[in-house]
C-alpha cells in the first residue's frame, strides 16, 4: 500500500499511497502488538497504539498488566486489548509487527520482556525504555537485534546506547550506529536520520519544530509498527513514518499536542491516496 520514495539526495520524499485490495482482508495488513506500560503509565502506548491502526495496521492489540487494561479500556474502542500472561502465546504467525518501549519504565523487566519479545522473531521498532533499559550493556540488545528492527532514540537515547560516537556529524553518527547494532536506526531531531546495516542513508527534512512536544515520538513508534504490520521493509518503514509524521506536525502547527496527531494523520493520508474527507 505504501511505496517509500527518496530524492536524488538522499531527502525523504512524500510517499505513493494505493488502496488495499477489494478481496483483502485485515489480517493482509498485518496484527501489531504493543507492549503498554503500567497502571498510570498507559498514555504513550495508547497513543503508539492509536497511529498504528492509523495508518494501516488491520488489528492493533495493546498487551498488559490487567490494571494497566482497565485505563486502555476507558478510553479506546477499536484496539483490542490482551492481558500478559509472560508467554504470549497470542503472538501468533498472523503477527505483522511488534513494538516496545513508550511508557514502559526503565529497567530489567523490560529488559527481560524486550528480550523475549525479540527473540520471537517478528519485525519491531524499540523506543524509548526498551532503549535506555540498555544502557551500560548495549552489546546485550545488539546480539538479539535484526535487519528487520527499527531502534528510534533521540539524542539523549542514542547516547546511552552508543556513547562513544560522537553527534557532530549525525549522517555519519547513525550509519555507524547501524551498522554496529544490526538493526534499522532512526535518530530523531529537527532533521531525521535514518541508516541501515549496510550504510543506506537517508533524512528526513519534512516536519515541523511545533512535533517537539511530549508524546510525539510515541505516536512516531506506533506510525513505524504499523507500517511493519504492512510488510514494508525497516528502513522504507522509518523512512514513510517519518515522513508522515512531520507532515502531520506541519497540519498541527502552533498549539500541537500529541493527542492530535493520530487524527491528524488522515489529513496526510487522504491527500496522498487522492481520497475527499466527507
Amino acid at each position: 500500500m505504501f511505496e517509500a520514495r527518496f530524492e536524488e539526495d538522499g531527502s525523504v520524499a512524500a510517499p505513493r499511497l494505493t488502496p488495499p485490495s477489494a478481496d483483502g482482508h485485515k489480517y493482509d495488513r498485518g496484527h501489531a502488538f504493543i507492549l503498554s506500560g503500567p497502571r498510570h503509565r498507559t498514555g504513550a502506548a495508547r497513543l503508539a497504539a492509536m497511529a498504528c491502526l492509523r495508518v494501516g495496521a488491520g488489528l492493533v492489540t495493546l498487551v498488559g498488566e490487567a490494571a494497566a487494561l482497565d485505563e486502555h479500556a476507558a478510553q479506546v474502542a477499536a484496539i483490542m486489548l490482551r492481558e500478559d500472561d509472560g508467554v504470549c502465546a497470542f503472538i501468533d504467525d498472523r503477527t505483522g509487527a511488534l513494538a516496545m518501549g513508550p511508557g514502559l519504565g526503565a529497567g530489567e523487566r523490560t529488559r527481560a520482556k524486550v528480550l523475549d519479545w525479540l527473540d520471537k522473531g517478528f519485525p519491531a521498532v524499540l523506543d524509548a525504555d526498551a532503549l535506555t533499559s540498555f544502557a551500560g550493556d548495549p552489546d546485550t540488545l545488539f546480539a538479539a537485534l535484526r535487519d528487520d528492527v527499527v531502534l528510534t532514540p533521540h539524542a539523549g537515547e542514542f547516547a546511552r546506547l552508543f556513547p562513544d560516537i560522537a553527534m557532530d556529524d549525525r549522517k555519519s553518527a547513525v550509519c555507524v550506529a547501524a551498522e554496529r547494532s544490526g538493526a534499522v536506526v532512526l535518530l530523531k531531531g529537527a532533521q531525521t536520520h535514518i541508516a541501515d546495516p549496510t550504510g543506506r542513508h537517508a533524512v528526513n527534512r519534512h516536519a515541523s519544530p511545533w512535533l517537539a512536544t511530549a508524546g510525539a515520538g510515541d505516536v512516531l513508534t506506533g506510525m513505524i509498527a504499523g507500517l511493519l504490520s504492512q510488510h514494508l521493509l525497516a528502513f522504507d518503514a522509518a523512512a514513510v513514518a517519518a515522513w508522515l509524521h512531520g507532515d502531520a506536525g506541519m497540519r498541527g502547527g502552533a498549539g500541537l499536542v500529541a493527542d492530535d496527531l493520530p487524527g491528524l494523520i488522515v489529513g496526510t493520508l487522504q491527500d496522498l491516496s487522492g481520497d475527499i474527507a466527507e
